[in-house]
C-alpha cells in the first residue's frame, strides 16, 4: 500500500491546482471509473459522456479544455488516479456551479469527500468540504468559517459535527482576526487528520495520470 503524506494543506496556497480555485473528489468504495461514471451523470444541463483522452498533466488538460470548441457549455475536463485505498478526481476548465447532488454520488456505500474553492470568484466564495456516505451527509462547512455566508457550526452526523467542531476550537477558530488563508489552511489541516485525507500533490501536478473530457452526448 502506498502511504498517503501529503495531506491535503497544500490546496490552501494561491493557484494551488490551477487559475480558478480547485476542485477534488476523494473516495473510497467504488474504482476509479465508477467514480467518474458517476461523476459525469451529475453535470447540470444536457447529458454528457466521459472521452477518455491519453494520459495528460494538469498543463495538458488544461490547454485542451481551453483550446477546444465546447461552447455553449462549460468545457470540464477530469484528471484521476488512485493511492493506498483511495481514489482521487481532480476537476479542471468550467467546472464551478455545473456539479449537482443528483444522482447521489455516495450511494452504494461509497464515502465522498468533496473540496472545492472558487478561488477567482469576486463575491468571495469561501471554500467548501463535504462528506457524504450512502447519500447521507456527514458532514460539511465553509473553510473559511464565515459567518456571512451562513457558517453557524459544522453540518452533519451529530457526532462527527461535534468532534471536527471541538478540533475547530482547540485551533482557536473561528476567529475573526485570523486571516482567511490561515483559517482554509488550519481548516484543511483539521480535515487531514480526522478524516485521514491526502492529495498526492507531485502526481496532481506534474505526473500524467488518466484524463476525461465531458463531452455533450
Amino acid at each position: 500500500m502506498i502511504t498517503m503524506t501529503d495531506g491535503i494543506t497544500w490546496l490552501a496556497a494561491p493557484q494551488s491546482i490551477a487559475f480558478g480555485g480547485y476542485s477534488v473528489v476523494l473516495a473510497r468504495g467504488l474504482d476509479a471509473e465508477e467514480l467518474v461514471s458517476r461523476l459525469t451523470a451529475t453535470v447540470f444541463g444536457p447529458t454528457r459522456t466521459a472521452r477518455s483522452l491519453a494520459h495528460l498533466t494538469s498543463k495538458d488538460l488544461i490547454d485542451v479544455v481551453e483550446d477546444g470548441p465546447w461552447d455553449p457549455y462549460p468545457a470540464i475536463g477530469l484528471r484521476y488516479g488512485e493511492i493506498g485505498e483511495w481514489i482521487f478526481v481532480v476537476k479542471y476548465g468550467g467546472w464551478q456551479a455545473e456539479f449537482g447532488p443528483q444522482p447521489p454520488v455516495s450511494r452504494d456505500g461509497a464515502h465522498i469527500f468533496q473540496l472545492e474553492f472558487e478561488e477567482e470568484n469576486g463575491k468571495p466564495v469561501p471554500p467548501q468540504f463535504s462528506y457524504l456516505h450512502d447519500d447521507r451527509l456527514m458532514c460539511a462547512f465553509n473553510l473559511h468559517l464565515d459567518r456571512s455566508w451562513g457558517y453557524d457550526g459544522v453540518n452533519g452526523d451529530r457526532e462527527v459535527a461535534v468532534r471536527v467542531e471541538e478540533m475547530l476550537a482547540a485551533a482557536g477558530l473561528p476567529d475573526a482576526n485570523v486571516p482567511r488563508r490561515e483559517v482554509h489552511r488550519t481548516a484543511l489541516e483539521i480535515i487531514e487528520r480526522y478524516f485521514g485525507l491526502s492529495l498526492p500533490r507531485r502526481q496532481v501536478l506534474e505526473a500524467a495520470l488518466p484524463a476525461v473530457v465531458l463531452e455533450i452526448a
